[in-house]
């Protein structure tokens, strides 16, 4: 396989299990969980495409088209990963809220008819920017790391 592909991949999956540890940190807890779901510190997003941007950069040189794409998918991936997912992910969280106190009212007021969801909308879709740069100096380090293991 594509050498920057191992390089990206690694990084998606280093990223995805030292959401773990930071899980455990920030809870005391142990939990498998965030093995698999978005969200949470490092992003694995900002990781993979970082990690692809600086190897491919170092393989190619910085002036390469390869390198200009690599930099720039990596930009929007990031951009998308703390603005657009967070965002959606902030307004789950509002309508989690909005369908519990619509519950509460609902036993209070007969009347008022609610059926509430059974499954809750997922609120853990995007990434506050420090995860982002997390995620984006784990995969420049992990980048380095692939190019000079190489020789």
């Amino acid at each position: 396989m594509n050498k920057g592909i191992n390089v990206a991949l690694s990084a998606i999956f280093l990223a995805q299990g030292l959401k773990i540890l930071t899980h455990k940190t920030t809870t005391g807890k142990w939990d498998w969980r965030p093995l698999f779901q978005t969200g949470g510190m490092p992003s694995s997003h900002s990781a993979g495409v970082s990690a692809l941007a600086t190897y491919t950069a170092l393989e190619t040189g910085r002036h390469s088209i390869e390198t200009a794409l690599a930099v720039v998918f990596g930009v929007i991936v990031m951009y998308d990963a703390q603005g657009i997912r967070r965002h959606t992910g902030e307004i789950a969280q509002l309508v989690n809220d909005l369908d519990e106190d619509i519950e509460l009212l609902s036993g209070h007021y007969p009347d008022l008819l609610h059926a509430r969801r059974d499954v809750e909308l997922n609120e853990l879709l995007g990434h506050q920017p420090a995860e982002v740069g997390g995620g984006a100096l784990l995969g420049i380090a992990l980048g380095l790391l692939g190019y000079f293991s190489k020789k």
